[in-house]
């Protein structure tokens, strides 16, 4: 299967498949539009200071997952210190806070002296009781997020701390957004597991089955996560597999209408190719490749055409660290009514080594928007003013002066959302099943708002079933389906 095996896309469900195809024995050609590998998990450089776009923990319940970032990347110890080695792992310490009224709380939300007393006792008592009026009560049939997070927060803390943010995040109502996105995000989530869990805290018990969302350490590459994926690339061609960046798919030929012959692929100068496959791993956007494939239906296509995907922008600010309010959160949520950002990053609390001059403070503001809409299309000049702004609102920095230099980076489709058109998505999964050499894997190939370590289980069930290792296709879909998936380590 030299070569027949055709991945599209270089995030970490397209660099998954071809280093797990490698080690059985295939040789992948991998086709990357960008021009950098890594997808949403690359790490942007800029003047020796990195950015990690949206924030990866690499911590996961599959020791598959584990293992293999281990193999890339082993873990930091006394004998393999990260001040000598670049292809290491350091272990980190979680800090993630909600800074809401001016008034920091624990991300997840913690029950603790500090969350009560920043709450007021008034506004305790109306969580605590709009949460048991949900226990008891329920609503019976949930339809959209907010019905999901009621049922599971109480209709007081849901308003409190999860209602604005998340209409922040994806620009449309809790309403209007299927209760699929919470199954997604927040399944293991709840408050009698955060009244559990610091519980055991105060007694000091160690937990072996934790949330996903209340783990208190993770593992992190020394350079970031794009460092890690640089690593599988380098090892995917030095064992003899093509990646081809800067080169879009333009276009498919099939054959009885069920069957991918060939992929044509375009270069950045605009010469074209036409590449035969035996069989096609995707993980490019379920509403290109729609539009890709000839002959779709015209229910399918319009389905796939009004597919919604939420876009952002990160401002990367680089800050005198003498006039920069010290913080240890790794990210901070931004939950103030007055302010635009959705969310800070201080990456020198990622790893010391994304940054350039240890005098310096590098943070990352996020701003969630639509591609095309009058927030995406502000200058870049306009959007550095902004965010040295909000930094003075949040009292991050004194004055202007503690700036001292920005970039602006726009990330296009990083999150598929789930309403719009997302109700019909089952036609879309349907067709495409027809096609018997169509793989797809990640969380654009699947319109799925799924985990780094999700998305790289798609792409080992893949690679599985092309190498016989099992025998069900549709597994690909199953990763991060089950109400359990997060329950316990597998």
């Amino acid at each position: 299967m030299d070569n027949k095996v055709c991945i599209i896309g270089g995030g970490p469900a397209g660099l998954t498949a071809a280093y797990e195809l490698l080690k059985a024995g295939v040789v992948p050609q991998l086709f990357e539009k960008s021009g950098q590998v890594g997808g949403l998990s690359k790490t942007v450089v800029y003047k020796g200071n990195r950015i990690d776009i949206g924030g990866h923990r690499f911590f996961s319940k599959s020791q598959r997952v584990v293992d293999f970032w281990q193999e890339i990347l082993p873990l930091e110890t006394p004998a393999y210190p990260a001040a000598e080695n670049d292809l290491i792992m350091l272990l980190r310490r979680r800090l993630s806070r909600i800074l809401f009224l001016g008034n920091f709380y624990d991300y997840p939300l913690s029950l603790n002296k500090r969350t009560f007393a920043n709450l007021g006792l008034a506004r305790t008592f109306k969580i605590g009781c709009s949460y048991l009026a949900a226990r008891l009560n329920p609503i019976k049939q949930e339809h959209s997020l907010a019905d999901f997070l009621s049922n599971r927060f109480g209709r007081e803390l849901y308003a409190t701390f999860f209602r604005d943010y998340t209409q922040k995040v994806w620009g449309v109502p809790c309403e209007e957004i299927p209760r699929d996105w919470g199954v997604q995000r927040v399944k293991g989530l709840s408050v009698t597991r955060a009244i559990l869990h610091a519980l055991k805290q105060m007694v000091k018990v160690h937990n072996k089955h934790v949330e996903t969302s209340l783990i208190e350490e993770f593992k992190y590459p020394k350079f970031g996560p794009g460092h890690l994926w640089e690593e599988v690339a380098r090892r995917i061609t030095t064992g003899g597999g093509r990646i081809s960046l800067h080169t879009k798919i333009v276009g498919f030929t099939t054959s009885s209408g069920c069957h991918i012959d060939s992929i044509v692929v375009e270069d950045e100068t605009g010469k074209r190719g036409e590449i035969p496959t035996e069989q096609v791993i995707s993980s490019m956007p379920i509403r290109d490749l729609i539009k890709l494939l000839p002959d779709v239906p015209p229910d399918v296509q319009q389905i796939a055409g009004q597919l919604p995907y939420r876009d952002f922008i990160t401002v990367g600010v680089l800050l005198d660290r003498t006039q920069v309010a010290p913080l240890q959160d790794n990210w901070v949520y931004i939950q103030e009514p007055d302010l635009i950002m959705g969310r800070i990053q201080i990456f020198n609390n990622w790893s010391p080594y994304m940054v350039a001059e240890q005098n310096t403070v590098w943070v990352g503001l996020e701003y969630f928007c639509q591609e095309g809409d009058d927030f995406w299309s502000l200058d870049d000049d306009r959007l550095k003013e902004l965010a040295l702004t909000e930094l003075s609102k949040i009292k991050l920095v004194k004055d202007s002066s503690a700036f001292l230099d920005a970039t602006v980076i726009r990330e296009e489709k990083a999150y598929p959302a789930y309403f719009g058109t997302y109700n019909q998505f089952q036609e879309i999964q349907t067709y495409l099943a027809k096609f018997d050499n169509l793989y797809l894997i990640g969380r654009n190939g699947q319109h799925r708002y799924n985990n780094m370590d999700h998305s790289m289980l798609t792409a080992m069930a893949a690679v599985d079933f092309l190498t016989g290792k099992t025998q069900a296709k549709e597994a690909i879909w199953q990763v991060n389906t089950e109400d359990s998936y997060h329950e316990e380590k597998k």
